[in-house]
Protein backbone atom coordinates (compact mmCIF):
# COMPACT_ATOMS: atom_id res chain seq x y z
CA UNK A 1 0.00 0.00 0.00
CA UNK A 2 2.98 2.67 0.74
CA UNK A 3 4.26 1.64 -2.95
CA UNK A 4 0.94 2.94 -4.13
CA UNK A 5 0.83 6.21 -1.77
CA UNK A 6 4.45 7.33 -3.22
CA UNK A 7 4.03 6.88 -6.70
CA UNK A 8 1.29 9.42 -6.04
CA UNK A 9 3.45 12.02 -4.83
CA UNK A 10 4.63 15.23 -6.87
CA UNK A 11 8.06 16.28 -6.65
CA UNK A 12 7.84 20.02 -6.09
CA UNK A 13 11.20 20.65 -8.08
CA UNK A 14 9.44 19.41 -11.51
CA UNK A 15 5.81 20.38 -11.96
CA UNK A 16 2.49 20.52 -9.24
CA UNK A 17 -0.01 17.37 -10.35
CA UNK A 18 -1.95 15.93 -7.28
CA UNK A 19 -2.28 19.23 -4.92
CA UNK A 20 -4.36 20.13 -2.51
CA UNK A 21 -5.30 22.98 -3.91
CA UNK A 22 -5.95 20.99 -7.33
CA UNK A 23 -8.32 18.46 -5.19
CA UNK A 24 -9.78 21.35 -2.98
CA UNK A 25 -10.75 23.30 -5.77
CA UNK A 26 -12.11 19.94 -8.03
CA UNK A 27 -14.48 19.26 -5.07
CA UNK A 28 -16.09 22.25 -4.52
CA UNK A 29 -16.53 22.91 -8.24
CA UNK A 30 -18.04 19.19 -9.02
CA UNK A 31 -20.53 20.01 -5.82
CA UNK A 32 -21.43 22.92 -7.26
CA UNK A 33 -21.78 21.73 -11.15
CA UNK A 34 -23.99 18.13 -9.57
CA UNK A 35 -26.38 20.84 -7.94
CA UNK A 36 -26.68 23.25 -11.35
CA UNK A 37 -26.92 19.80 -13.48
CA UNK A 38 -29.24 18.10 -11.23
CA UNK A 39 -31.82 20.93 -11.75
CA UNK A 40 -31.17 21.63 -15.26
CA UNK A 41 -31.65 17.52 -16.05
CA UNK A 42 -34.88 17.87 -14.15
CA UNK A 43 -36.25 20.76 -16.31
CA UNK A 44 -35.03 19.54 -19.07
CA UNK A 45 -34.36 15.94 -19.48
CA UNK A 46 -30.67 15.86 -20.17
CA UNK A 47 -27.60 16.92 -18.31
CA UNK A 48 -23.90 18.32 -19.60
CA UNK A 49 -20.59 17.28 -18.56
CA UNK A 50 -18.64 19.68 -16.02
CA UNK A 51 -15.06 19.29 -17.36
CA UNK A 52 -15.43 22.23 -19.65
CA UNK A 53 -16.38 24.55 -16.72
CA UNK A 54 -13.88 23.34 -14.21
CA UNK A 55 -11.20 23.72 -16.64
CA UNK A 56 -11.78 27.20 -17.37
CA UNK A 57 -12.23 28.29 -13.46
CA UNK A 58 -8.63 26.40 -12.58
CA UNK A 59 -7.21 28.79 -15.06
CA UNK A 60 -8.73 31.51 -12.62
CA UNK A 61 -7.49 30.17 -9.21
CA UNK A 62 -4.74 27.36 -10.04
CA UNK A 63 -2.56 30.12 -12.54
CA UNK A 64 -4.54 33.42 -12.31
CA UNK A 65 -4.42 33.37 -8.23
CA UNK A 66 -2.26 31.11 -7.17
CA UNK A 67 0.12 31.88 -10.13
CA UNK A 68 1.73 28.09 -9.52
CA UNK A 69 -0.97 26.12 -11.27
CA UNK A 70 0.21 23.47 -14.21
CA UNK A 71 -1.38 22.02 -16.91
CA UNK A 72 -1.51 18.74 -15.47
CA UNK A 73 -2.57 20.08 -11.79
CA UNK A 74 -5.90 21.83 -13.65
CA UNK A 75 -6.43 18.49 -15.38
CA UNK A 76 -6.69 16.87 -11.94
CA UNK A 77 -9.42 19.84 -10.91
CA UNK A 78 -11.43 19.35 -13.90
CA UNK A 79 -11.42 15.42 -13.56
CA UNK A 80 -12.62 15.70 -9.71
CA UNK A 81 -15.20 18.04 -10.37
CA UNK A 82 -16.74 16.36 -13.91
CA UNK A 83 -16.62 12.61 -11.71
CA UNK A 84 -18.56 14.19 -9.01
CA UNK A 85 -20.74 15.82 -11.08
CA UNK A 86 -21.69 12.64 -14.29
CA UNK A 87 -22.34 10.29 -10.44
CA UNK A 88 -25.18 12.92 -10.19
CA UNK A 89 -26.39 12.93 -13.63
CA UNK A 90 -27.33 8.77 -13.21
CA UNK A 91 -29.06 9.77 -9.87
CA UNK A 92 -31.27 12.31 -11.07
CA UNK A 93 -32.70 9.99 -13.92
CA UNK A 94 -33.86 7.54 -11.59
CA UNK A 95 -34.67 8.63 -7.89
CA UNK A 96 -37.01 11.24 -8.79
CA UNK A 97 -39.49 8.79 -10.66
CA UNK A 98 -39.55 6.67 -7.05
CA UNK A 99 -40.56 10.20 -5.62
CA UNK A 100 -43.43 10.26 -8.04
CA UNK A 101 -44.61 6.72 -7.11
CA UNK A 102 -44.17 7.06 -3.57
CA UNK A 103 -46.48 10.16 -3.56
CA UNK A 104 -49.25 8.17 -5.24
CA UNK A 105 -48.22 4.28 -4.15
CA UNK A 106 -47.28 5.52 -0.32
CA UNK A 107 -49.28 2.99 1.39
CA UNK A 108 -47.34 -0.32 -0.39
CA UNK A 109 -44.40 1.31 -1.91
CA UNK A 110 -41.02 1.75 0.26
CA UNK A 111 -39.47 4.70 0.55
CA UNK A 112 -36.31 4.07 2.03
CA UNK A 113 -33.01 6.48 0.97
CA UNK A 114 -30.21 4.94 2.84
CA UNK A 115 -30.51 1.88 0.40
CA UNK A 116 -30.66 3.59 -2.55
CA UNK A 117 -27.87 6.12 -1.29
CA UNK A 118 -25.77 2.90 -0.62
CA UNK A 119 -26.31 1.28 -3.72
CA UNK A 120 -25.71 4.46 -5.91
CA UNK A 121 -22.13 4.83 -4.03
CA UNK A 122 -21.63 1.42 -5.07
CA UNK A 123 -22.37 2.14 -8.42
CA UNK A 124 -20.38 5.24 -8.46
CA UNK A 125 -17.13 3.14 -7.12
CA UNK A 126 -17.94 0.35 -9.30
CA UNK A 127 -18.40 2.38 -12.50
CA UNK A 128 -14.34 3.54 -12.11
CA UNK A 129 -13.35 -0.07 -11.12
CA UNK A 130 -14.97 -1.90 -14.34
CA UNK A 131 -13.82 0.28 -16.73
CA UNK A 132 -10.14 0.99 -15.55
CA UNK A 133 -8.37 -2.24 -16.79
CA UNK A 134 -9.88 -0.91 -20.34
CA UNK A 135 -7.82 2.12 -20.21
CA UNK A 136 -5.09 1.11 -22.03
CA UNK A 137 -6.91 -0.76 -24.56
CA UNK A 138 -9.81 1.92 -25.34
CA UNK A 139 -6.99 5.15 -25.38
CA UNK A 140 -3.86 3.79 -26.31
CA UNK A 141 -4.33 0.96 -28.68
CA UNK A 142 -8.15 1.78 -29.71
CA UNK A 143 -7.26 4.76 -29.91
CA UNK A 144 -10.78 6.67 -29.80
CA UNK A 145 -11.27 9.89 -29.99
CA UNK A 146 -12.95 10.53 -26.82
CA UNK A 147 -14.49 14.56 -28.67
CA UNK A 148 -14.94 15.66 -25.05
CA UNK A 149 -11.96 14.18 -23.81
CA UNK A 150 -9.82 16.55 -26.16
CA UNK A 151 -11.80 19.51 -26.21
CA UNK A 152 -11.00 19.87 -22.66
CA UNK A 153 -7.75 18.78 -22.95
CA UNK A 154 -7.51 21.89 -25.73
CA UNK A 155 -8.96 24.10 -23.43
CA UNK A 156 -6.57 23.06 -20.13
CA UNK A 157 -3.54 23.72 -22.90
CA UNK A 158 -4.09 26.97 -24.15
CA UNK A 159 -2.38 30.20 -22.95
CA UNK A 160 -3.43 31.74 -19.29
CA UNK A 161 -4.89 35.13 -21.36
CA UNK A 162 -7.82 32.97 -23.22
CA UNK A 163 -8.49 31.00 -20.07
CA UNK A 164 -9.11 34.14 -17.64
CA UNK A 165 -11.22 35.63 -20.56
CA UNK A 166 -13.21 32.23 -20.48
CA UNK A 167 -14.15 32.54 -16.76
CA UNK A 168 -14.93 36.50 -17.20
CA UNK A 169 -17.54 35.40 -19.40
CA UNK A 170 -18.74 32.78 -17.45
CA UNK A 171 -19.26 35.07 -14.36
CA UNK A 172 -21.15 37.63 -16.54
CA UNK A 173 -23.74 34.71 -17.66
CA UNK A 174 -24.07 33.32 -14.32
CA UNK A 175 -25.07 36.98 -13.15
CA UNK A 176 -27.28 37.71 -15.81
CA UNK A 177 -29.29 34.39 -15.30
CA UNK A 178 -28.98 34.50 -11.54
CA UNK A 179 -30.13 38.01 -11.59
CA UNK A 180 -33.13 37.17 -13.75
CA UNK A 181 -34.34 33.96 -12.37
CA UNK A 182 -34.27 35.80 -9.06
CA UNK A 183 -36.60 38.82 -10.47
CA UNK A 184 -38.91 35.96 -12.29
CA UNK A 185 -39.59 34.12 -8.41
CA UNK A 186 -40.01 37.47 -7.09
CA UNK A 187 -42.70 38.31 -9.64
CA UNK A 188 -41.63 41.89 -10.95
CA UNK A 189 -42.54 40.99 -14.55
CA UNK A 190 -46.10 38.92 -14.08
CA UNK A 191 -48.93 40.20 -15.84
CA UNK A 192 -51.87 38.44 -15.75
CA UNK A 193 -52.91 36.45 -18.96
CA UNK A 194 -49.39 37.50 -20.57
CA UNK A 195 -46.49 36.74 -18.08
CA UNK A 196 -47.47 33.95 -15.62
CA UNK A 197 -44.98 31.03 -14.02
CA UNK A 198 -42.37 32.63 -15.95
CA UNK A 199 -43.88 31.81 -19.17
CA UNK A 200 -45.14 34.49 -22.03
CA UNK A 201 -48.52 33.88 -23.48
CA UNK A 202 -48.00 33.63 -27.37
CA UNK A 203 -51.53 33.01 -27.88
CA UNK A 204 -52.05 35.98 -28.74
CA UNK A 205 -55.83 35.85 -27.69
CA UNK A 206 -57.35 33.57 -30.80
CA UNK A 207 -54.48 30.53 -30.89
CA UNK A 208 -56.07 27.33 -28.84
CA UNK A 209 -54.41 25.77 -26.06
CA UNK A 210 -53.99 22.64 -27.51
CA UNK A 211 -51.38 24.44 -29.63
CA UNK A 212 -49.09 24.73 -26.54
CA UNK A 213 -48.81 28.64 -27.64
CA UNK A 214 -45.98 29.96 -24.52
CA UNK A 215 -42.67 30.80 -24.10
CA UNK A 216 -40.64 29.42 -20.94
CA UNK A 217 -38.24 32.76 -19.97
CA UNK A 218 -35.22 30.69 -19.07
CA UNK A 219 -32.12 31.72 -19.41
CA UNK A 220 -30.90 28.46 -18.85
CA UNK A 221 -33.14 26.65 -21.64
CA UNK A 222 -31.87 29.10 -24.04
CA UNK A 223 -28.40 28.91 -23.39
CA UNK A 224 -28.50 25.16 -23.66
CA UNK A 225 -29.48 25.63 -27.38
CA UNK A 226 -26.38 27.76 -27.61
CA UNK A 227 -24.43 25.03 -26.57
CA UNK A 228 -26.16 22.06 -28.62
CA UNK A 229 -26.53 24.06 -31.69
CA UNK A 230 -27.68 22.49 -34.98
CA UNK A 231 -26.94 19.17 -33.02
CA UNK A 232 -29.91 19.95 -30.87
CA UNK A 233 -32.73 20.37 -33.84
CA UNK A 234 -34.08 17.42 -33.41
CA UNK A 235 -34.99 17.94 -29.80
CA UNK A 236 -36.84 21.06 -30.96
CA UNK A 237 -38.15 19.19 -34.01
CA UNK A 238 -39.65 16.65 -31.94
CA UNK A 239 -41.75 19.20 -29.92
CA UNK A 240 -43.03 21.19 -32.99
CA UNK A 241 -44.12 17.58 -34.23
CA UNK A 242 -45.85 16.66 -30.96
CA UNK A 243 -47.81 20.19 -30.59
CA UNK A 244 -47.87 21.68 -33.65
CA UNK A 245 -48.73 18.91 -35.67
CA UNK A 246 -49.91 15.60 -33.44
CA UNK A 247 -52.17 17.61 -31.52
CA UNK A 248 -54.15 19.56 -33.58
CA UNK A 249 -54.30 16.70 -36.43
CA UNK A 250 -56.18 14.81 -33.09
CA UNK A 251 -58.21 17.44 -32.46
CA UNK A 252 -59.08 18.29 -36.20
CA UNK A 253 -60.18 13.91 -36.85
CA UNK A 254 -61.86 13.76 -33.92
CA UNK A 255 -59.60 11.57 -31.69
CA UNK A 256 -60.38 13.58 -28.53
CA UNK A 257 -63.72 13.50 -26.81
CA UNK A 258 -65.85 16.92 -28.18
CA UNK A 259 -66.67 17.59 -24.60
CA UNK A 260 -63.26 18.39 -23.71
CA UNK A 261 -61.44 21.79 -23.80
CA UNK A 262 -58.84 24.08 -22.77
CA UNK A 263 -56.84 22.49 -19.92
CA UNK A 264 -58.76 19.10 -19.99
CA UNK A 265 -58.45 18.79 -23.85
CA UNK A 266 -54.56 19.30 -23.17
CA UNK A 267 -54.41 17.00 -20.41
CA UNK A 268 -56.01 14.60 -22.80
CA UNK A 269 -53.65 14.91 -25.39
CA UNK A 270 -50.62 14.86 -23.15
CA UNK A 271 -51.45 11.24 -21.11
CA UNK A 272 -53.06 9.75 -23.44
CA UNK A 273 -51.30 10.15 -27.27
CA UNK A 274 -48.15 12.37 -26.62
CA UNK A 275 -46.41 10.31 -23.75
CA UNK A 276 -46.90 7.45 -24.63
CA UNK A 277 -45.71 7.99 -28.18
CA UNK A 278 -42.55 9.80 -26.64
CA UNK A 279 -42.12 6.49 -24.79
CA UNK A 280 -41.95 4.17 -27.14
CA UNK A 281 -39.78 6.60 -29.51
CA UNK A 282 -36.87 6.63 -26.97
CA UNK A 283 -36.94 2.50 -26.27
CA UNK A 284 -37.10 1.95 -30.43
CA UNK A 285 -34.72 4.24 -30.45
CA UNK A 286 -32.35 2.97 -27.81
CA UNK A 287 -32.54 -0.56 -29.11
CA UNK A 288 -32.05 0.62 -32.32
CA UNK A 289 -28.87 2.50 -31.79
CA UNK A 290 -27.97 -1.07 -29.60
CA UNK A 291 -27.99 -2.80 -33.13
CA UNK A 292 -26.59 0.06 -35.06
CA UNK A 293 -23.95 0.40 -33.08
CA UNK A 294 -23.19 -2.99 -33.10
CA UNK A 295 -19.46 -2.83 -34.59
CA UNK A 296 -18.58 -0.69 -31.47
CA UNK A 297 -20.08 -2.94 -28.86
CA UNK A 298 -18.68 -6.48 -31.00
CA UNK A 299 -15.43 -4.07 -30.78
CA UNK A 300 -16.25 -3.85 -26.93
CA UNK A 301 -16.20 -7.36 -26.34
CA UNK A 302 -12.84 -7.15 -28.64
CA UNK A 303 -11.60 -4.86 -26.27
CA UNK A 304 -12.39 -6.70 -23.38
CA UNK A 305 -10.64 -9.91 -24.25
CA UNK A 306 -7.45 -8.09 -25.99
CA UNK A 307 -7.60 -6.49 -21.99
CA UNK A 308 -6.96 -9.06 -20.61
CA UNK A 309 -3.56 -9.66 -22.11
CA UNK A 310 -3.09 -6.11 -21.75
CA UNK A 311 -4.14 -5.77 -17.87
CA UNK A 312 -1.68 -8.67 -17.11
CA UNK A 313 1.09 -6.70 -18.01
CA UNK A 314 0.16 -2.73 -17.39
CA UNK A 315 -1.62 -3.16 -14.15
CA UNK A 316 1.62 -3.73 -11.98
CA UNK A 317 3.26 -1.12 -13.85
CA UNK A 318 3.86 2.38 -12.15
CA UNK A 319 1.14 4.00 -14.25
CA UNK A 320 -1.50 2.23 -13.37
CA UNK A 321 -3.72 0.71 -10.14
CA UNK A 322 -2.16 -2.67 -9.32
CA UNK A 323 -4.89 -5.46 -10.25
CA UNK A 324 -4.87 -6.44 -6.40
CA UNK A 325 -6.53 -2.99 -5.55
CA UNK A 326 -9.14 -2.76 -7.99
CA UNK A 327 -10.24 -6.54 -6.70
CA UNK A 328 -10.15 -5.11 -3.47
CA UNK A 329 -12.25 -2.07 -3.90
CA UNK A 330 -14.47 -3.57 -6.62
CA UNK A 331 -15.16 -6.21 -3.65
CA UNK A 332 -16.42 -3.92 -0.99
CA UNK A 333 -18.19 -1.94 -3.38
CA UNK A 334 -20.26 -5.72 -4.23
CA UNK A 335 -20.76 -5.72 -1.01
CA UNK A 336 -22.17 -2.55 -0.53
CA UNK A 337 -24.34 -3.25 -3.54
CA UNK A 338 -25.69 -6.72 -1.64
CA UNK A 339 -26.23 -4.73 1.15
CA UNK A 340 -28.45 -2.28 -0.09
CA UNK A 341 -30.60 -4.46 -1.55
CA UNK A 342 -30.78 -6.84 1.10
CA UNK A 343 -32.07 -3.89 3.41
CA UNK A 344 -35.23 -3.45 0.97
CA UNK A 345 -38.55 -5.10 2.38
CA UNK A 346 -39.16 -8.69 1.09
CA UNK A 347 -35.72 -9.35 -0.15
CA UNK A 348 -34.36 -12.21 1.24
CA UNK A 349 -30.04 -12.51 1.31
CA UNK A 350 -30.38 -15.60 -1.76
CA UNK A 351 -32.24 -13.00 -3.99
CA UNK A 352 -29.85 -10.50 -2.98
CA UNK A 353 -27.09 -11.98 -4.15
CA UNK A 354 -28.09 -12.99 -7.57
CA UNK A 355 -29.57 -9.42 -7.93
CA UNK A 356 -26.43 -8.28 -7.09
CA UNK A 357 -24.68 -10.23 -9.50
CA UNK A 358 -26.69 -9.65 -12.30
CA UNK A 359 -26.39 -5.81 -11.57
CA UNK A 360 -22.82 -5.69 -11.26
CA UNK A 361 -22.25 -8.02 -14.27
CA UNK A 362 -24.91 -5.44 -16.48
CA UNK A 363 -22.96 -2.24 -15.32
CA UNK A 364 -19.75 -3.73 -16.60
CA UNK A 365 -21.67 -4.31 -19.79
CA UNK A 366 -23.37 -1.64 -20.25
CA UNK A 367 -20.69 1.08 -18.93
CA UNK A 368 -18.21 -1.12 -21.52
CA UNK A 369 -20.70 0.29 -24.71
CA UNK A 370 -21.34 3.55 -23.44
CA UNK A 371 -17.94 4.02 -23.26
CA UNK A 372 -16.92 2.42 -26.59
CA UNK A 373 -19.86 4.76 -27.93
CA UNK A 374 -19.10 7.80 -26.08
CA UNK A 375 -15.00 7.41 -27.50
CA UNK A 376 -16.55 6.91 -31.19
CA UNK A 377 -19.75 9.28 -31.02
CA UNK A 378 -19.08 11.31 -27.81
CA UNK A 379 -22.67 10.48 -27.45
CA UNK A 380 -24.28 8.31 -23.89
CA UNK A 381 -27.28 6.58 -24.35
CA UNK A 382 -27.80 6.59 -21.05
CA UNK A 383 -31.30 7.15 -21.05
CA UNK A 384 -31.89 4.18 -23.04
CA UNK A 385 -29.97 2.47 -20.48
CA UNK A 386 -32.16 3.52 -17.68
CA UNK A 387 -35.21 2.28 -19.14
CA UNK A 388 -33.82 -1.04 -20.43
CA UNK A 389 -32.78 -1.29 -16.67
CA UNK A 390 -35.89 -0.50 -15.24
CA UNK A 391 -37.94 -2.69 -17.62
CA UNK A 392 -36.03 -5.94 -17.20
CA UNK A 393 -35.68 -5.96 -13.77
CA UNK A 394 -39.27 -5.08 -13.17
CA UNK A 395 -39.94 -8.57 -14.97
CA UNK A 396 -37.19 -10.13 -12.65
CA UNK A 397 -38.50 -9.05 -9.24
CA UNK A 398 -42.05 -9.20 -9.76
CA UNK A 399 -42.67 -6.39 -9.86
CA UNK A 400 -40.80 -5.11 -6.34
CA UNK A 401 -40.35 -1.21 -7.55
CA UNK A 402 -38.14 -0.59 -5.02
CA UNK A 403 -35.71 -2.75 -5.73
CA UNK A 404 -36.12 -2.17 -9.97
CA UNK A 405 -35.54 1.23 -9.43
CA UNK A 406 -32.24 0.81 -6.45
CA UNK A 407 -30.60 -1.07 -9.01
CA UNK A 408 -31.53 1.32 -11.90
CA UNK A 409 -29.96 3.61 -9.72
CA UNK A 410 -26.72 1.70 -9.35
CA UNK A 411 -26.51 1.36 -12.96
CA UNK A 412 -27.08 4.64 -14.20
CA UNK A 413 -24.63 5.91 -11.67
CA UNK A 414 -21.91 3.14 -12.69
CA UNK A 415 -21.94 4.11 -16.79
CA UNK A 416 -22.21 7.58 -16.24
CA UNK A 417 -19.21 7.41 -14.18
CA UNK A 418 -17.56 4.69 -16.47
CA UNK A 419 -18.07 7.11 -19.31
CA UNK A 420 -16.15 10.06 -17.61
CA UNK A 421 -13.55 8.08 -16.44
CA UNK A 422 -12.57 7.07 -20.10
CA UNK A 423 -13.13 10.75 -20.89
CA UNK A 424 -11.20 12.34 -18.20
CA UNK A 425 -8.20 9.20 -18.77
CA UNK A 426 -8.01 10.52 -22.57
CA UNK A 427 -7.97 14.23 -21.22
CA UNK A 428 -5.22 13.21 -18.78
CA UNK A 429 -3.31 11.08 -21.63
CA UNK A 430 -3.23 14.31 -24.19
CA UNK A 431 -1.89 16.58 -21.00
CA UNK A 432 0.60 14.41 -20.15
CA UNK A 433 -0.80 13.18 -16.52
CA UNK A 434 -0.16 10.23 -14.51
CA UNK A 435 -3.05 7.60 -14.96
CA UNK A 436 -3.01 6.12 -11.38
CA UNK A 437 -3.29 9.98 -10.11
CA UNK A 438 -6.78 10.50 -11.77
CA UNK A 439 -8.04 6.41 -11.11
CA UNK A 440 -7.19 7.28 -7.45
CA UNK A 441 -9.20 9.93 -7.35
CA UNK A 442 -11.93 9.38 -9.17
CA UNK A 443 -13.11 6.23 -7.04
CA UNK A 444 -12.02 7.81 -3.94
CA UNK A 445 -13.80 11.39 -4.29
CA UNK A 446 -16.46 10.69 -7.61
CA UNK A 447 -19.06 9.34 -5.02
CA UNK A 448 -19.68 12.77 -3.27
CA UNK A 449 -21.92 13.25 -6.46
CA UNK A 450 -24.55 10.64 -5.31
CA UNK A 451 -24.79 12.59 -2.02
CA UNK A 452 -25.27 15.76 -3.26
CA UNK A 453 -27.74 14.24 -6.26
CA UNK A 454 -29.91 13.03 -3.01
CA UNK A 455 -29.63 15.73 -0.96
CA UNK A 456 -31.14 17.97 -4.56
CA UNK A 457 -33.19 16.44 -5.11
CA UNK A 458 -34.85 15.57 -1.50
CA UNK A 459 -35.02 19.64 -1.07
CA UNK A 460 -36.74 20.00 -4.49
CA UNK A 461 -39.17 17.56 -3.86
CA UNK A 462 -40.16 19.04 -0.30
CA UNK A 463 -40.15 22.50 -1.95
CA UNK A 464 -43.45 21.74 -3.61
CA UNK A 465 -46.77 22.26 -1.97
CA UNK A 466 -47.58 20.18 1.11
CA UNK A 467 -43.61 19.19 1.16
CA UNK A 468 -43.66 17.21 -1.44
CA UNK A 469 -44.60 17.75 -5.36
CA UNK A 470 -41.76 19.79 -6.19
CA UNK A 471 -41.05 17.98 -9.52
CA UNK A 472 -42.72 16.28 -12.17
CA UNK A 473 -45.69 16.93 -14.55
CA UNK A 474 -47.35 20.14 -14.23
CA UNK A 475 -44.63 21.53 -12.16
CA UNK A 476 -41.54 24.13 -13.18
CA UNK A 477 -39.42 21.02 -12.99
CA UNK A 478 -41.07 18.54 -15.37
CA UNK A 479 -38.24 16.02 -14.56
CA UNK A 480 -39.20 14.31 -18.21
CA UNK A 481 -37.01 11.08 -17.67
CA UNK A 482 -38.10 9.90 -14.21
CA UNK A 483 -41.61 10.72 -15.72
CA UNK A 484 -40.98 7.97 -18.56
CA UNK A 485 -39.81 5.42 -15.80
CA UNK A 486 -42.55 6.24 -13.22
CA UNK A 487 -45.24 5.30 -16.65
CA UNK A 488 -42.89 1.93 -17.40
CA UNK A 489 -43.57 0.68 -13.67
CA UNK A 490 -47.06 1.79 -13.25
CA UNK A 491 -47.68 0.43 -16.82
CA UNK A 492 -46.45 -3.04 -15.63
CA UNK A 493 -48.01 -2.61 -12.59
CA UNK A 494 -51.58 -2.10 -13.75
CA UNK A 495 -51.34 -4.42 -16.76
CA UNK A 496 -52.62 -1.25 -18.76
CA UNK A 497 -49.91 -0.44 -21.03
CA UNK A 498 -50.95 1.34 -23.99
CA UNK A 499 -49.78 -1.18 -26.45
CA UNK A 500 -50.38 0.43 -29.63
CA UNK A 501 -48.91 3.95 -28.94
CA UNK A 502 -45.81 1.82 -27.77
CA UNK A 503 -45.50 -0.19 -30.79
CA UNK A 504 -46.62 2.90 -33.00
CA UNK A 505 -43.77 5.02 -31.34
CA UNK A 506 -40.94 1.90 -31.38
CA UNK A 507 -41.44 1.98 -35.07
CA UNK A 508 -40.81 5.42 -35.27
CA UNK A 509 -37.91 5.14 -33.32
CA UNK A 510 -36.29 2.55 -34.98
CA UNK A 511 -36.57 4.26 -38.17
CA UNK A 512 -35.32 7.82 -36.25
CA UNK A 513 -32.14 5.19 -34.74
CA UNK A 514 -31.39 3.78 -37.87
CA UNK A 515 -31.20 7.57 -39.05
CA UNK A 516 -27.39 8.99 -39.82
CA UNK A 517 -27.73 11.67 -36.99
CA UNK A 518 -26.93 9.88 -33.99
CA UNK A 519 -29.43 10.16 -30.88
CA UNK A 520 -31.59 11.46 -33.22
CA UNK A 521 -34.83 9.36 -31.82
CA UNK A 522 -33.63 9.73 -28.44
CA UNK A 523 -33.83 13.93 -28.67
CA UNK A 524 -37.33 13.84 -30.47
CA UNK A 525 -38.45 10.88 -28.04
CA UNK A 526 -37.71 13.33 -25.15
CA UNK A 527 -39.51 16.63 -26.50
CA UNK A 528 -42.50 14.48 -27.07
CA UNK A 529 -43.65 14.79 -23.36
CA UNK A 530 -41.58 17.54 -22.05
CA UNK A 531 -43.65 21.16 -22.40
CA UNK A 532 -43.04 22.68 -25.53
CA UNK A 533 -42.15 26.29 -24.02
CA UNK A 534 -39.28 24.86 -22.58
CA UNK A 535 -38.67 22.80 -26.25
CA UNK A 536 -39.42 26.22 -27.83
CA UNK A 537 -36.67 28.31 -25.59
CA UNK A 538 -34.20 25.82 -26.17
CA UNK A 539 -35.04 25.64 -30.33
CA UNK A 540 -34.28 29.72 -30.49
CA UNK A 541 -30.63 28.83 -28.53
CA UNK A 542 -30.41 26.47 -31.02
CA UNK A 543 -30.78 28.80 -34.04
CA UNK A 544 -28.75 31.97 -32.19
CA UNK A 545 -26.08 29.90 -32.29
CA UNK A 546 -25.96 28.51 -35.78
CA UNK A 547 -26.60 32.15 -36.88
CA UNK A 548 -23.30 33.00 -34.79
CA UNK A 549 -21.32 30.41 -36.28
CA UNK A 550 -22.16 31.40 -39.57
CA UNK A 551 -21.67 35.20 -39.23
CA UNK A 552 -18.24 34.75 -36.54
CA UNK A 553 -17.19 31.29 -37.11
CA UNK A 554 -16.81 28.25 -35.08
CA UNK A 555 -13.63 29.25 -32.76
CA UNK A 556 -15.73 32.40 -31.83
CA UNK A 557 -18.50 30.42 -30.57
CA UNK A 558 -16.58 27.78 -28.98
CA UNK A 559 -14.13 30.93 -27.08
CA UNK A 560 -17.10 32.72 -26.70
CA UNK A 561 -20.69 31.27 -26.46
CA UNK A 562 -19.94 27.89 -24.55
CA UNK A 563 -18.27 29.85 -21.61
CA UNK A 564 -20.98 32.62 -21.42
CA UNK A 565 -23.49 29.80 -21.92
CA UNK A 566 -22.43 27.89 -19.19
CA UNK A 567 -22.70 30.89 -16.84
CA UNK A 568 -26.31 30.99 -18.08
CA UNK A 569 -26.83 27.79 -16.73
CA UNK A 570 -24.99 27.50 -13.49
CA UNK A 571 -26.39 31.01 -12.59
CA UNK A 572 -30.47 29.96 -13.08
CA UNK A 573 -29.51 26.70 -11.57
CA UNK A 574 -28.00 27.73 -8.34
CA UNK A 575 -30.46 30.48 -7.69
CA UNK A 576 -33.38 28.25 -8.36
CA UNK A 577 -32.43 25.41 -5.69
CA UNK A 578 -31.45 27.89 -3.63
CA UNK A 579 -35.12 28.98 -3.56
CA UNK A 580 -35.85 25.53 -2.77
CA UNK A 581 -34.12 25.39 0.31
CA UNK A 582 -35.48 28.54 1.17
CA UNK A 583 -39.35 27.23 1.10
CA UNK A 584 -38.56 24.05 2.37
CA UNK A 585 -37.35 25.69 5.54
CA UNK A 586 -39.72 27.77 5.24
CA UNK A 587 -42.48 25.10 5.03
CA UNK A 588 -41.29 23.20 8.00
CA UNK A 589 -41.23 26.17 10.16
CA UNK A 590 -44.71 26.94 9.49
CA UNK A 591 -44.41 29.52 7.34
Amino acid sequence: MFKIFSRLKTNPTTYRELTVAAVLLGVIQGIILNVAFAYSALKLGFSAGGGTIAAIIGYVFLRGLLRKGTIVENNINQTIASGINSTGTGVVFVLPALFLLHSQQSNHLTLSIWPLLLAGVAGAILGVVLIIPLRRQLIELDRLRFPTGIAIATIIRSDITAGIDKAKLLAIGFIISAVWKLLMILGWFDKSGLLEDEQLNLSFGWLPLYLSPALYLSPMNFASGLLAGRAGLPFFWGGLLAWWFISPFAVVVGWTPSELSGEHLVAFIYDNMLRPLGIGILIGSALMELLVNFTAIKSAFHTLISATYTTRHVLFSHEEIPLWLLLLVGGIAIILFFLAIWNIPGVFWGKAILVAIIGTLWMALAGLIIAQTTGLTDISPLSGISLISVTVMMLLMDGNVTVTLLVAIAVAVAVSQSADTMQDLKTGFLVGSYPIKQQIIQFSLSWLGVVIAFMVIYALWNSGPGGQNGFGTGSGLPAPQATVLKSIVESVQTNTIPTDKFILGGIVGILLGAAPIMGLGILMGLAMYLPFPITLGYGLGCFMQMLIVQKKGYIFSENKLVPLAAGLIIGEALVGVGYSIYEMMRSSHGG
